[in-house]
């Protein structure tokens, strides 16, 4: 498989930064902020090759990974983050729920498993888990593990002891999104920092589990939060194995109900920007493909995205009809792993 460099600005070298702990040394390349915004301010088309280039450098085009997720435990979250239906503090109308039961996990991950998902990914709405949560869940992955499936679960933070046990579990993912730029972060959550998400990051790492962490587009960031999400992402060490783009799903009763509208072009600017600084990770077309044509679904292809949420259900919003998406597949050609 050939392997090429991050595509650089050779004329704007990187000065040095203090560099946060889930993020490269100033001696490694790194991604600047204005480096980024160069990018997404190519011509599509120009953006568009450079990402379907550095995407066939290291995948086979065509293939795409499908993932499951589901929703553990719904509602009642502490935290307040502007885009999330889970937030008790929202009014949205969701029920909160307990923790759902090992085996109703297990019907779940076994549907998942024979309608062709490679990795079953579960939810929970915490801050962070408590003891007695922690450990179902360990279970869930245990047992989720035996069915033949890639484990990925998200739960909030973690410390250092919970991040062993989940992966002396076996754990092959932890997802922990950064939601968008630094310089942005503070307009869509309060009771939490960007570097509280960094922290988890780290101790996933360092636990030895892959990282899946990404962001949501849409929120109001504009071009240059935007730039600055990906930058971010990029910039950790080493990029996340698998990196989810979200478009904003508008929730009603979320402070982000009456969101901008997004230029869909501009969301696929964001996935090909993704695949250029982040050549070897997945990156996944994540929430909001259930409002995308077939159209647009097949340029975010073409500008990278070699991994979908498959299924009907994300965590409490809708997802692309699987029908639909085996369709989709068949008239593109893609191949699922």
């Amino acid at each position: 498989m050939m392997t090429t460099s991050p595509v650089r600005f050779a004329d704007k070298p990187a000065p040095k930064t203090t560099a946060a702990p889930a993020v490269a040394d100033a001696t490694d390349a790194r991604w600047r902020v204005a480096d980024v915004e160069a990018l997404f301010a190519l011509p599509f088309l120009d953006l568009m090759f450079r990402a379907q280039e550095v995407h066939r450098a290291h995948f086979k085009a065509g293939e795409v990974q499908r993932s499951t997720l589901l929703s553990i435990k719904t509602g009642g979250c502490s935290e307040d983050c502007g885009y999330c239906s889970q937030a008790a503090r929202h009014h949205t109308g969701l029920e909160r729920e307990r923790l759902m039961p090992l085996e109703e996990v297990l019907e779940h991950a076994r549907a998942a498993r024979a309608g062709g998902s490679s990795r079953f990914c579960m939810g929970a709405a915490w801050r962070s888990p408590k003891e007695k949560d922690l450990a179902a869940v360990i279970e869930m992955v245990r047992e989720v593990k035996k069915l033949g499936l890639e484990t990925c679960v998200t739960l909030g933070m973690l410390d250092d002891e919970q991040a062993r046990r989940l992966a002396e579990a076996g754990l092959d993912y932890y997802n922990h999104n950064v939601d968008t730029a630094p310089d942005y972060y503070r307009e869509i959550v309060t009771t939490h920092t960007l570097q509280d998400r960094l922290d988890t990051i780290e101790k996933v790492r360092d636990a030895g589990i892959n990282v899946c962490s990404g962001g949501i587009v849409g929120m109001g960031e504009g071009p240059a939060g935007r730039a600055g999400l990906i930058a971010q992402l990029a910039n950790m060490t080493p990029p996340p194995e698998s990196v989810p783009i979200n478009k904003l799903i508008p929730f009603p009763g979320t402070p982000l109900a009456e969101g901008e509208t997004l230029d869909p072009f501009d969301f696929v600017r964001s996935i090909a920007v993704a695949r250029i600084t982040m050549p070897k990770s997945f990156v996944r077309l994540s929430a909001g493909r259930e409002q995308m044509s077939d159209e647009l679904q097949a340029l975010c292809f073409m500008a990278g995205a070699n991994s979908i949420f498959y299924g009907e259900r994300l965590l409490t919003t809708g997802n692309a009809d699987t029908s639909d998406d085996l369709r989709l597949f068949a008239r593109l050609g893609l191949i699922s792993i």
